[in-house]
């Protein structure tokens, strides 16, 4: 519990709960110890866009999705817009490793009557080293993954040392995952990209597999981050719908109810275009 310094009213939150407003004063309200010692962030990212945009960026996100249902997008009203501070690690490490990959060449030929095909397999070689600065994992158990990685990339010219200054009238938890916890997420995407690169390198074949990988990371780094998000929640038929907005840079992302009945009609007005075509195929071959 907190008691606002401005109205007394008492606040509650979860143990995580760093920056919020008062329900009643609306007062902004930072929990100084939440940024004590280590749990000081190092970096923040400042919000460049507001709720205005927020609002753009759902309405610009609707538009164009035919199997939208109707009254989602001509009466679809948002219950809360909040922008909140995401904690984030962002990881610093180097890359090295080996890729063996299956490939194949395939030539056909004919002889006579008869048509050959020959398959040639090969076994593919790369090597590198890689780099990588600021790989962002996000530290927070309440922020969907999938959500937070669709929301890059942030402009890291931006970042700027932190301050609580920059969390006033905006929500903040601090982070609740590790970094040890998170690390094994960086990793993943760090040999991925080790991985596809040296794909990129594999030409001149008709197929390429991976067949074994061996990659190490070291020289690990992290820093204590956190980054601008926009949070929309609304509702169609009870359900809850959650979108996201990168608060720095527009991105929006979100899932979207499907109107089946207008889904059922767009399958069915393709299929009658596929039929009709067919027949005129028909017709054109009979004349000839």
């Amino acid at each position: 519990t907190y008691v606002c310094k401005s109205c007394g009213g008492e606040i509650v939150g979860d143990a995580n709960m760093a920056a919020t407003s008062c329900p009643f004063c609306d007062n902004p309200i930072v929990m100084m110890g939440q940024f004590a010692g280590a749990l000081k962030p190092d970096l923040v990212i400042p919000f460049k866009l507001d709720k205005k945009a927020a609002k753009e960026g759902l309405k610009k996100h609707l538009t164009g999705k035919r199997l939208l249902p109707k009254i989602f997008k001509d009466q679809n009203h948002i219950d809360e817009i909040k922008g909140v501070y995401v904690p984030f690690w962002l990881f610093d490490c180097n890359a090295d490793g080996t890729v063996h990959f299956n490939a194949t060449r395939v030539s056909t030929w004919r002889s006579g009557d008869y048509r050959y095909t020959k398959t040639s397999h090969f076994l593919v070689i790369r090597g590198g080293h890689m780099a990588f600065e600021k790989i962002p994992v996000d530290a927070s158990e309440k922020m969907d993954d999938s959500y937070m990685d669709s929301l890059e990339p942030f402009d890291y010219r931006e970042l700027t040392e932190f301050g609580t200054a920059y969390l006033s009238g905006f929500l903040a938890d601090r982070f609740d995952v590790s970094a040890k916890d998170s690390a094994p997420r960086a990793s993943r995407r760090v040999k991925q990209s080790l991985e596809d690169g040296l794909r990129s390198t594999v030409h001149g074949y008709a197929s390429v597999t991976t067949r074994s990988t061996d990659i190490h990371t070291s020289d690990s780094q992290v820093k204590y981050a956190m980054l601008p998000v926009y949070i929309l929640n609304t509702k169609y038929k009870g359900k809850p719908y959650f979108f996201a907005m990168n608060g720095q840079t527009g991105k929006f992302v979100g899932k979207l109810p499907i109107s089946w009945g207008r889904f059922f009609a767009w399958a069915g007005g393709i299929a009658a275009a596929a039929v009709a075509l067919g027949q005129l195929f028909l017709l054109i071959g009979g004349m000839f």
